[in-house]
């Protein structure tokens, strides 16, 4: 193991491979050749006696030894790194910089477009959208390998940051033309149709669930999926129901031939929240960067819209959900 001749440049390589999984892009991001950084990881593998990465496939995976010295070496990087950059600004124009952004993809349809026409002004910034697992979320904000999340409101520890984005509604969609898209949406009609649910979990209720049962309801769910698309193919060409966020489901609309109803009366709201963690805090380029998503305008209003309802009642039962 290394004493005190450990160069910290050595120690900022290993850090970047370890939050890309991959050499080509850690020289991308350090401006050095692919030789330069594998002669570091080299030196590395030296000094700590460990292979520290092995390939997978096209990913560097961490070693059991890699995992334990990032979650010591990377928040005193931090530290060091937000010091030194507090008596810089960042300049985009400037400082090609990439930005990691946990999205799931019903986030990435509203969001994604108003942010990277604010970015097309900016050539030497890339913006790399994600999908983590929940459970996974505060640990890779942590150790840098996301700058942000948004999702909907979640329980989380004191060293995640996080500020209300957008507030999305509840609609329903359904086929152009069904009974209950000329009839009009009441509880009972509601309540009498089939739904697809959205969700990667097998089992488990949506928001909308939570608050037919407090009201003593259960709707009957024919389908579950993972995506909003797909659901809305369904309800395109059946009498299935989908309850959906409002920002997402016009554009939806667009494409396939549904109608959006309202849905019944006592459907909850669903908050979008930003997220970061608090060690960052100090970095100009990521202040920057979150003054940039808090003036997106997206459908719906500012800020971004929600995710599926489902996703909600994470922060009601706070359950580790990764859809």
């Amino acid at each position: 193991m290394p004493g005190n001749r450990l160069d910290l440049n050595l120690l900022t390589v290993f850090i970047t491979i370890y939050r890309e999984g991959s050499l080509t892009r850690a020289s991308e991001i350090l401006h050095l050749t692919q030789p330069a950084v594998s002669h570091s990881l080299a030196r590395l593998r030296e000094q700590f006696d460990d292979a520290l990465f092995r390939r997978q496939g096209n990913r560097m995976v961490p070693t059991p030894l890699a995992q334990r010295l990032a979650s010591s070496v990377h928040p005193a990087l931090s530290e060091i790194h937000s010091a030194l950059n507090a008596f810089h600004e960042f300049t985009p124009e400037q400082q090609p910089r990439v930005f990691n952004i946990a999205l799931r993809d019903v986030l990435e349809a509203t969001f994604l477009p108003p942010l990277m026409q604010e970015m097309t002004q900016y050539p030497g910034i890339e913006v790399v959208s994600q999908r983590v697992p929940r459970r996974e979320m505060e640990q890779q904000l942590a150790a840098g390998k996301l700058d942000f999340a948004v999702d909907v409101l979640l329980p989380v520890s004191d060293q995640t940051a996080h500020e209300r984005l957008h507030e999305d509604r509840l609609v329903v969609v359904a086929r152009r033309g069904s009974a209950i898209a000329r009839q009009g949406m009441t509880l009972e009609r509601y309540l009498a149709a089939g739904h697809v649910l959205v969700s990667s979990r097998a089992e488990g209720q949506g928001l909308e669930d939570f608050a037919l049962s407090a009201r003593g309801h259960r709707r009957r769910i024919a389908l579950r999926c993972q995506h909003y698309f797909a659901a809305c193919r369904v309800a395109a060409e059946t009498d299935l129901l989908v309850t959906m966020p409002e920002a997402y489901a016009d554009i939806i609309g667009q494409y396939l031939d549904v109608a959006l109803l309202e849905p019944p009366e006592g459907m909850p709201e669903v908050d979008v929240h930003l997220y970061w963690h608090r060690q960052h805090e100090r970095e100009p380029a990521l202040n920057w960067f979150r003054e940039r998503l808090h003036a997106l305008k997206t459908p719906g209003g500012s800020g971004d819209q929600s995710q599926t309802a489902e996703e909600q009642t994470t922060g009601h039962q706070g359950a580790q959900q990764d859809h």
